[in-house]
């Protein structure tokens, strides 16, 4: 249970005062709900307000605070022209205090004529006068102390105020408690940080208190490491299986090349853990096309030499069915059972999977997360292969274990490459292999931008290639985060290329259902459709060898990572392949200089290490569409500077600080309930 010193922080954000249904709305939006959530949305920049009593065109553009007296009233031509005060300071120097989209009353009410008022807000050159639009401070002469000269600015959302925001984060700090010291002493006293609570209470009232911003940071950082820690901690308490195939099966696959060093570096090292009785916790990092399909073969194979079943687990149903019929081509002429399991799978289908997994007639079965359900059972689970493993949380990982009497082997992969601070960071409890070299044949991908104006002569270069006999993929634009606007924007592109392409033209999307979307990529990879109009759906290992043109419509919407995910989808076959990102007329430093290293490099790390400098940690591992928790106090320079400190202090505090049962680890547990990693790990629930 939850220490009750922080009951106080995860009240709802209901019970705050001036918390109506109106301004729940708001705050629902930005995921404020509690009031934690609030303590934990600090600002993201500040105001400096100069005071002075004395009204200079000089300081136009600056916020002032200055005692104004209102002199009169001006009050436009209809109801929707602005309402304005005029004011004089102590000299006699004029300004208009502006009101927009009020009725006069309401200033009236505020500004009395000839009765002084403390006002801040930002001045402004207006013609040859000066005005301040809808001040943020009107005070009696008397309070005019209680405004500071920094004041925070918060991320807000439509019908909520930086002052209503500022009340807001004042009432969660004062539901923090002093909490009890988790930092082990030697850092906190080389570091020099305030406690905890005081970080929290500075960093709200500073924006620039960098001092207080890193304890914080820490602190998320350090909850994560031991959360990733605890995770591998159990995972070796548990029993399971040594496996150590024969090689008779491995023997036996027809490989159209061998295996690359990095391919047969990451096999060795997946045959170690497999062979120990401790389950293996195994990352596999791959770039597009580097091989990852073939070292999970090999693992899986292993697995079934030795008499166990093996399981492989994809994010989306396209992608399993892709990796079923993957695995069944490479695997061709082997005595061996391979199976699909999703919820397309019904009625006597699915019975007979179920009962071949139970008997152990069928060893490796490829599905979605149908194959987590209670109904299914193993005879003998011995490896669990989970594919892009940014789509799964630890908890997840966990349930995926429980499966087997004895826990399985498990090894994730991701063709997203993760820079190293985040490895540490989302993977902490897990050994790294690395697949940094592709395999022969790969053909490298040329890639060029263009502007959306051009869209004409795109068009006319996308015919020239599909009457080459050539296919391509035209991937639609994130118009906004709704799948919905995606899908409302591939169908427009998909009819105005049919007014010119005819039946050549394919569509699919993530709002089609199961069987449209295997027609659609069915037709496509026959070459019965020669363009395949798409939203990002296609972005993971969707595979075509015959496609080597992709276009990607509103490129400078997407990350790096993302953009490098999709041009995988070409240069997969022995054809020279062509990425061509059309991009939005007017760009911005950050889109252009993303567009310049998408043309300039295929690397996906060193891609990997510039997104995240460029957008953040969830972005590049597209946890913003996962659900996988984000980083809310932590930034991606904070997660560079501090992760190995955290890392070591967790290990410290488990191996030398006597663990989660000693004062320390008391504390370090309240800390695990603060940033909730007791429900991601689930080894801390009951206390």
């Amino acid at each position: 249970m939850r220490p009750d010193i922080l009951n106080p922080l995860f009240a709802e954000i209901s019970l705050f005062k001036g918390v109506g249904p109106a301004l729940a709305r708001p705050l629902e939006r930005l995921g404020l709900a509690r009031a934690v959530d609030v303590a934990f949305h600090l600002p993201v920049s500040w105001v400096d307000r100069h005071l002075t009593d004395r009204l200079d065109l000089a300081d136009a553009g600056r916020v002032i605070g200055i005692m104004l007296t209102p002199v009169d009233y001006r009050a436009g031509g209809s109801a929707r022209a602005p309402f304005r005060v005029l004011a004089a300071d102590a000299h006699g120097n004029g300004v208009a205090l502006v009101y927009f989209g009020r009725n006069s009353g309401w200033p009236r009410k505020l500004l009395p004529l000839n009765e002084a008022k403390f006002i801040s807000g930002k001045l402004e050159a207006y013609g040859d006068n000066l005005q301040i639009v809808h001040p943020d401070h009107v005070l009696p002469p008397e309070e005019a102390g209680t405004v500071p000269a920094r004041e925070s600015v918060y991320g807000l959302s439509e019908g909520l105020t930086n002052n209503r925001m500022r009340d807001l984060a004042a009432q969660a700090l004062a539901r923090a408690p002093d909490l009890p010291e988790w930092i082990e002493p030697s850092l906190l006293a080389r570091k020099q940080w305030p406690a905890w609570r005081d970080a929290l209470a500075r960093a709200h009232a500073d924006p620039g208190d960098a001092q207080a911003r890193e304890r914080l940071a820490y602190d998320e950082i350090f909850a994560g490491q031991l959360a990733l820690m605890l995770v591998r901690q159990s995972s070796r308490r548990r029993r399971g299986v040594s496996i150590q195939g024969d090689g008779r099966l491995r023997a036996m696959l027809k490989l159209p090349f061998a295996p690359t060093d990095a391919q047969r570096r990451a096999i060795g090292e997946i045959e170690g853990d497999m062979a120990q009785a401790t389950p293996m916790l195994r990352l596999l990092q791959g770039d597009v096309g580097s091989g990852k399909t073939l070292v999970a073969l090999m693992a899986l194979l292993n697995a079934v030499e030795a008499g166990m079943q093996g399981a492989m687990l994809a994010p989306t149903e396209i992608l399993a069915r892709q990796h079923h019929e993957t695995l069944r081509k490479m695997a061709s002429g082997l005595p061996v059972e391979i199976a699909i399991l999703t919820g397309r799978e019904k009625g006597k289908v699915r019975e007979a999977t179920l009962m071949g997994l139970a008997d152990g007639s069928i060893d490796i079965l490829v599905g979605t997360h149908a194959i987590f359900q209670e109904a299914v059972r193993y005879k003998a689970l011995g490896l669990a292969v989970i594919d892009e493993q940014h789509r799964f949380g630890v908890a997840q990982r966990m349930m995926l274990a429980s499966k087997a009497e004895r826990s399985p082997h498990l090894l994730v992969m991701t063709a997203t490459p993760i820079p190293r601070t985040l490895t540490l960071t989302y993977y902490g409890e897990m050994d790294v292999s690395r697949l940094d070299e592709m395999p022969p044949g790969r053909q490298p991908i040329q890639t060029l931008v263009m502007a959306a104006s051009r869209l004409d002569e795109v068009v006319d270069a996308l015919a020239r290639h599909v009457d080459g006999g050539g296919q391509a993929y035209w991937v639609c634009p994130l118009v906004e985060e709704s799948e919905t606007s995606d899908q409302a924007a591939a169908e427009a592109r998909a009819e105005s290329l049919k007014m010119r392409f005819g039946e050549r033209v394919g569509l699919v999307h993530g709002r089609m259902k199961g069987p449209e979307k295997d027609a659609a990529m069915e037709a496509f990879a026959a070459n019965r459709t020669r363009i395949l109009v798409a939203t990002t759906v296609i972005e993971v290992g969707v595979d075509v060898p015959n496609s080597s043109l992709i276009i990607i419509e509103g490129a400078d919407r997407f990350g790096l990572a993302q953009l490098h995910q999709l041009r995988g989808r070409v240069g997969r076959g022995d054809k020279p392949s062509t990425c061509l990102l059309l991009r939005g007329n007017a760009l911005g430093e950050t889109s252009r200089a993303r567009l310049a290293l998408m043309r300039e490099t295929n690397d996906g790390f060193r891609i990997a290490e510039e997104d995240l400098k460029l957008r953040g940690a969830g972005e590049v591992l597209g946890t913003r569409q996962s659900g996988e928790a984000q980083m809310k106090l932590a930034t991606p320079e904070h997660m560079a500077a501090l992760v190995d400190s955290a890392r070591d202090d967790a290990h410290l505090l488990i191996e030398r600080d006597g663990g989660l049962d000693s004062p320390r680890g008391q504390a370090a547990r309240t800390c695990l309930y603060l940033f909730e990693k007791d429900a991601a790990v689930g080894l801390l629930r009951g206390g």
